[in-house]
């Protein structure tokens, strides 16, 4: 049962091999173009894999989809096991817009330089695959072994909505974020951007690039001031806890969300993995115009709701809409979403005329 987790756990790393080594080897800063680009190789792989997920549980693969599925008692075929793999899909790739936001935020206020914010990036999301893992992995044994446990999930992702739904969000400064000045507190941290270094050693030969190719920044007061020797961290270090934090909080909302969807651990990894795989590439093509999507927030606060619902009442769905019913579920996330991002293209337009 190993052999599809080494399988697929072995491409993420060869593609993120291929993205960090030979695509991304020298810092730059990610165009639209490029950024469109590598968003629709990771949207067209991360869609292919379900073929591939129909043809592996179909046939029973290395022992897949043979075992009942906690969340609604039913064995995965190939269809049902694609459409519940979409369905996660979808729903994760959903929220990570929502994550997209934020750490525009983060790079704002922390002013990092573009051309090393893919680098963040980078290992920012490497970070979360581990972490995510983690907390699949717990949060399938608490599925398998206390199934109360969904219910649990269910209510929570319900009041998580009805809280995106209806509360403001207070403006954050992530500089003066509590991980930020627990950092400070316990590290030096250089006041400087050195190059695309986390780490500096002081009297070392780190080169003191700014956001400006082949520019030098002044002298950095806390380098020159720190004993010989000594290492520092840099603001990119800083940058890269807080998307990693960020994540953190994010995944508390996704993970029970996947597991309203389906329990099978493999679909569930599978489906998150390649749903923030992409989030470097949507990040450089929406980060500029994600505040023009007003309605998406609500369409994905209604989104985490349905799957609350869904999680609760699986048995009695199931009973009204047939064993189909994840596929009518599947519908009607694509449809809340498409109604949230057309509304707001809509009132985008219409906008100009009111004033």
């Amino acid at each position: 049962m190993l052999t599809p987790w080494l399988i697929f756990i072995g491409f993420v790393l060869l593609m993120l091999a291929l993205d960090l080594g030979v695509f991304h080897r020298k810092s730059h800063v990610v165009g639209f173009k490029e950024s469109m680009a590598w968003s629709g190789v990771w949207i067209t792989l991360g869609l292919s894999f379900s073929f591939l997920v129909y043809q592996a549980y179909d046939h029973h693969w290395w022992g897949l989809g043979s075992s009942v599925d906690a969340v609604d008692g039913l064995i995965n075929n190939g269809k049902l096991a694609a459409t519940k793999y979409l369905t996660g899909y979808v729903v994760e790739k959903s929220l990570s817009v929502d994550n997209i936001f934020v750490i525009a935020m983060i790079f704002g206020s922390l002013a990092v330089p573009q051309r090393y914010q893919h680098r963040v990036l980078f290992w920012g999301i490497l970070g979360a695959l581990v972490m995510r893992g983690a907390m699949i992995g717990i949060g399938a044994a608490l599925v398998k072994n206390f199934h109360w446990t969904l219910y649990i999930f269910g209510v929570f992702l319900i009041f998580t909505g009805i809280k995106m739904l209806f509360m403001k969000e207070k403006e954050e400064h992530p500089e003066n974020n509590v991980v930020v000045r627990w950092l400070r507190k316990f590290f030096p941290v250089t006041r400087e951007y050195h190059g695309q270094h986390f780490f500096v050693k002081a009297g070392g030969a780190a080169s003191l690039e700014s956001a400006e190719p082949g520019a030098l920044a002044k002298a950095d007061p806390v380098v020159a001031s720190a004993p010989s020797g000594k290492w520092l961290i840099t603001p990119l270090m800083v940058a890269l806890v807080l998307v990693e934090f960020t994540d953190l909080i994010f995944a508390v909302d996704s993970i029970p969300a996947i597991f309203a969807i389906t329990a099978d651990p493999f679909l569930v990894f599978t489906s998150n993995v390649f749903a923030i795989l992409g989030l470097r590439s949507l990040y450089f093509a929406l980060a500029g115009m994600i505040e023009k999507f007003h309605y998406l927030k609500p369409a994905l606060a209604l989104v985490l709701m349905v799957v609350g619902v869904k999680m609760l009442a699986a048995k009695w769905l199931k009973m009204m809409l047939g064993d189909a019913f994840n596929f009518t579920i599947l519908g009607v996330i694509l449809g809340m979403l498409a109604t949230g991002v057309l509304a707001s293209i809509v009132s985008g337009r219409a906008a100009p005329r009111g004033k």
